[in-house]
């Protein structure tokens, strides 16, 4: 899966460590930040901006992004979201003690924000703190402000499978599910984790609402041949070849299986 200089009071926090969150804290139930009316020019004026740099970060312009978010901090420096969007441009550019204090400072201010917790609770889980990134996770996902509850059960998912824990896993992805049962990433998750245990009809019915939602990936039409292998179905599993070989031939997948790599 493909992973995701800021300046002004952003390199303040470069300067020393982020006193951490008093106790209890984080377990306020908060509407995000950015979901919240803006009650003053400066507070509008800073939401665009993080608007903006969303946008741009979104499409790989990394730097318009952060001009963004420091255009935001100018008009407002207590917008949680400007420090929450810088915090996500340095963990993608692996500066990941910047990010680290971005985050930090974006908790401090808003500290319930199921936002903040769940982009922050990602970062954690991806450098390898994984249980204070699930405690996060969780935290968002439960909040009920929350609008995309499936992201951070995905990430929560995602975050267990680094741990090599499927089953938690599979419950985490389930729940994604059940938010939003077009959440292709846990769909996806799903088929393999299914795969991995021997539940072949499992990972194929997985695999068939994915294709179904979209574009198969190179991912997806390699696990479907296994899977169609596993089964005996050698026509399906031929037709899922010839996919792979006519859209990804230059993929690893398809390399893999010239190889005969099926494990």
């Amino acid at each position: 899966m493909r992973r995701w200089c800021a300046l002004g009071l952003s390199a303040l926090l470069l300067g020393g460590c982020v006193a951490p969150l008093p106790s209890g804290e984080t377990d306020k139930l908060e509407r995000p930040m950015v979901d919240q009316p803006a009650t003053t020019d400066a507070r509008r004026k800073a939401k665009i901006h993080v608007e903006l740099g969303q946008a741009y970060f979104q499409v790989g312009r990394y730097g318009v992004a952060l001009d963004e978010a420091r255009a935001a901090t100018n008009y407002d420096s207590g917008y949680a979201p400007a420090f929450q969007l810088m915090g996500m441009v340095h963990m993608f550019l692996q500066e990941n003690q910047i990010a680290a204090s971005n985050f930090e400072y974006a908790m401090r201010l808003a500290p319930g924000d199921p936002e903040i917790m769940n982009s922050y609770g990602w970062f954690l889980c991806s450098t390898g703190n994984e249980t204070s990134g699930l405690e996060l996770l969780t935290k968002a996902a439960r909040n009920p402000y929350y609008q995309t509850p499936t992201r951070a059960y995905a990430n929560a998912g995602l975050c267990q499978l680094r741990l090599k824990n499927d089953a938690a896993a599979e419950q985490q992805f389930q729940r994604a599910l059940e938010a939003d049962n077009g959440n292709m990433q846990a769909l996806f998750h799903l088929a393999e984790i299914t795969y991995r245990r021997g539940a072949y009809e499992a990972s194929k019915r997985y695999l068939a609402v994915l294709n179904q939602g979209g574009e198969p990936t190179a991912e997806s039409l390699w696990l479907a041949i296994r899977v169609e292998r596993r089964l005996g179905n050698r026509a399906a599993e031929a037709g899922f070849v010839q996919q792979l070989r006519r859209r990804f031939p230059e993929s690893p997948e398809y390399q893999a299986f010239l190889q005969g790599q099926y494990q």
